[in-house]
């Protein structure tokens, strides 16, 4: 075992079960906690440390940050690139609109198009350091594209069962991936249950958000790059569309890591996070609001963000805890507002994001109006995706 550890890249120590805290094994493939059947979530040495003046020197991608990422052994990274991608300063609405500092990170330039690369990639990763040759996925596009394409380049079977109404693209981009598509009708949790009758003996990885625990920890690195990319300073406020939460989830992950190792000076106040969810399935606000005591039986309806159509998302109870510890809320965002968001950033920035991205630029707006975010604080939204995909759920917005 020693020698195991002195190999390897990470300072990967346990998993614990996000509800009860039961610790299990790291070094074997795990899904969720045995104990109680949720997430588990990755946990490092509590020695770890390392400066982060060794980033300098290192490829810009995501996988800089290795030592606090789960794969153990170099020759199991499954990379196309992912990562570091940029934070724009969109000073045309910061001047529109009487903003200070107004700021997007643009995931849509990741290979695959969206932020799904980075936490599939990741998976994927640790699949292959498990030995696994087969993977299945229910998604609502971005996710099963990216899944495919990882498979692909580490030479395993991929198996993505997605909504039958998904815009073309991401459909066709899975076939040429190699990946078998199965489509359903319905939304990303009948997709689910498809999954389970496929994957009833077990024979594939299920990979669907936080049903194992190393996507989450590719999403996390979103939550480093911010802190490096603004010299180590963070910002007031961060908008982020959550339909199965992982990014939100992970970029607070990554803050409390990044203090455990004295990368973020002890003054620094963390970002209030803000979930931005679709008024057609807005699952986390029906019970922030007290009209459910969970999403369990929520039932959602289809959205031009695809992302956003998750109503019954497993990490429900990490996002609430997210927007609770960081003083945060959620929003929802209409259809119509999406819209009118896509059109403001292309005509005013020169962006075409998917429509997720523009419901966070909307849920801005509207947070400012309602004076809970104050014009002169630091404002970052994210950006999921490329709007190209989605071009087929926009197709009758100037007919």
């Amino acid at each position: 075992m020693e020698t195991i550890l002195e190999q390897r890249i990470s300072y990967l120590s346990n998993l614990t079960c996000s509800r009860c805290g039961t610790q299990h094994p790291a070094f074997q493939k795990q899904t969720v906690s045995p104990c109680c059947h949720i997430p588990l979530l990755a946990h490092y040495l509590k020695d770890a440390h390392f400066p982060k003046s060794e980033l300098k020197q290192r490829e810009g991608t995501m996988w800089r940050y290795k030592e606090m990422l789960p794969v153990l052994h170099p020759e199991n990274i499954v990379s196309l690139g992912e990562g570091f991608t940029p934070i724009v300063a969109l000073k045309n609405l910061a001047a529109k609109y009487e903003l200070n500092t107004l700021l997007l990170k643009d995931e849509g330039q990741n290979p695959t198009g969206s932020f799904k690369a980075r936490g599939l990639s990741m998976a994927i990763s640790k699949a292959k350091e498990h030995g696994v040759e087969s993977c299945i996925i229910p998604t609502a596009g971005n996710a099963g594209v990216a899944m495919a394409a990882y498979c692909a380049k580490a030479g395993m079977r991929a198996v993505v069962v997605m909504p039958r109404h998904t815009p073309k693209a991401f459909k066709e981009e899975c076939y040429w991936y190699g990946a078998e598509v199965v489509l359903i009708d319905g939304l990303i949790n009948d997709c689910a249950a498809k999954v389970k009758e496929l994957n009833q003996h077990g024979d594939l990885l299920d990979v669907s958000t936080l049903k194992e625990p190393y996507r989450l920890e590719g999403k996390k690195t979103m939550g480093y790059e911010i802190a490096e990319q603004l010299n180590w300073t963070l910002p007031d406020v961060i908008l982020y569309p959550a339909g199965g939460g992982t990014g939100l989830i992970g970029i607070w992950k990554a803050f409390h890591e990044m203090q455990q190792l004295g990368w973020l000076e002890p003054t620094i106040k963390l970002p209030r996070m803000v979930a931005v969810q679709a008024a057609n399935c807005q699952p986390l606000i029906e019970t922030l609001a007290g009209r459910q005591p969970n999403a369990q039986n929520y039932v959602g309806k289809p959205t031009i963000a695809n992302g956003l159509a998750v109503p019954r998302p497993l990490g429900e109870a990490l996002m609430l805890q997210t927007i609770h510890e960081s003083g945060g809320t959620a929003i929802s965002i209409t259809e119509t507002e999406m819209v009118t968001g896509l059109k403001e950033l292309g005509a005013s920035e020169g962006l075409f994001v998917a429509p997720e991205g523009a419901a966070v630029w909307m849920a801005a707006r509207k947070l400012v109006e309602a004076r809970m975010i104050s014009r002169n604080e630091k404002i970052l939204l994210l950006n999921t995706g490329s709007g190209q995909k989605y071009m087929e759920n926009l197709s009758d917005v100037f007919q």
